[in-house]
């Protein structure tokens, strides 16, 4: 089984209630895997037990990159949150975990 962490890598930011996790590809090929595996559904699935409001997802071809902007996934945010990782930035192994053929 393929991963998206055999592929890319991936790391995840915040701003208020909202994770941003960005999908670096390895290469041209495992982009092109990436854009059609990877889609706003697939990914909001991933979050929806935390919270997630809703997911757009925006292609940066000329860095190889997806940047996944997730809506309330943090539990309120870095200075409301009671989660152990109020910025979420382990919200990226989510995505780094998700299998792709």
């Amino acid at each position: 089984m393929t991963t998206v962490r055999d592929l890319a890598l991936v790391r995840a930011g915040d701003k208020g209630n909202t994770s941003n996790v960005v999908v670096v590809a390895d290469s041209a090929a495992a982009y092109d895997t990436l854009v059609r595996e990877l889609t706003e559904d697939r990914v909001f699935e991933r979050f929806e037990h935390l919270g997630a409001d809703a997911t757009e997802r925006y292609e940066v071809p000329a860095t190889r990159s997806l940047n996944f902007v997730v809506r309330g996934v943090l539990a309120g945010g870095v200075t409301t949150s009671l989660r152990v990782d109020s910025h979420g930035k382990a919200l990226s192994s989510l995505v780094a975990g998700m299998s792709v053929p």
